[in-house]
Formats: structure tokens, sequence, C-alpha cells
């Protein structure tokens, strides 16, 4: 055991942090910080204190990923890995998490539809200005 926290079965190939950084675009410095925050449990480490991620590791720092992506707020994020480390007793918390997350989602898409329209609708109109004989463009 290492940092409080075993290290992965010797037949389970585990990740640098260079070969995450590379597979998740998050950089050194937010990798180290979610660890910091609990977004992410301790990796586990080697004999010389490098961190060593799993394929489990992987596949959550994804989902966080995802998360962030759409919105979610860092606060949120860190209540939801905390709900996440005590298990199974917290499916029905993670799953109302996640719709009321979805939901304020959908909120967003449909904003960014409406505004797209907008935008579409003020593109159309500068190019009929263009397109009209004698225009010198638009005003």
């Amino acid at each position: 055991m290492t940092g409080g926290q075993p290290l992965p079965r010797a037949a389970e190939p585990t990740l640098t942090i260079a070969q995450v950084v590379e597979r998740t675009g998050l950089s050194h410095d937010t990798l180290r910080y979610y660890e910091k925050a609990g977004l992410i449990e301790r990796v586990g480490r080697t004999t010389g204190n490098q961190r060593r991620y799993a394929a489990a590791d992987l596949a959550w720092l994804q989902f966080l990923i995802r998360l962030r992506e759409t919105g979610m707020s860092i606060a949120d994020m860190q209540r939801f890995a905390e709900l996440r480390s005590r298990g199974d007793a917290t499916v029905a918390d993670r799953l109302a998490m996640l719709r009321e997350h979805r939901a304020g989602l959908e909120d967003r898409i449909r904003a960014l539809r409406r505004n797209a329209v907008a935008l579409d609708g003020k593109i159309d109109h500068y190019e009929r200005l263009l397109d009209q004989p004698g225009s010198d463009g638009p005003t």
C-alpha cells in the first residue's frame, strides 16, 4: 500500500500522468487539482511516488470531462464524486443529480437553438443587403 491506496494489481496495465494527459487532453496541473479537490480518489503510486492511473481512473476522468463540458460546476462535481465514493447507498442521489443536470442541459440546448435561429436570421438579413444591386454593404 502506498499513500493510503493499494497499487493496482500487477497484471492490470496502468498509465503514467503523461499518458493520461495525452489521452484526455487534461493538463498535469488539472489532474493534480482534481486529485486535491477530491474529484478523483488518490491515484496509485509507484515505489518512486509516480502516479499510475488504472483503466477505471481513466474512465472516471472521461466522465468528469463530460460533466465539466456540459456545465456542471466544480462544487457539484465534488458532491457527485463524494457520493460516488460512498458506494451503492448513494445511487439514488447520484441519479437525481444527473437527472437535474441533464434537465438543465436541455434548457441550455433549447436556448442555444433559439439563439442560433436568431443569428441565422441576422446572417440572412446581411446577405440580402449585400446581394442588393448598388449596395455598398450593410450599415
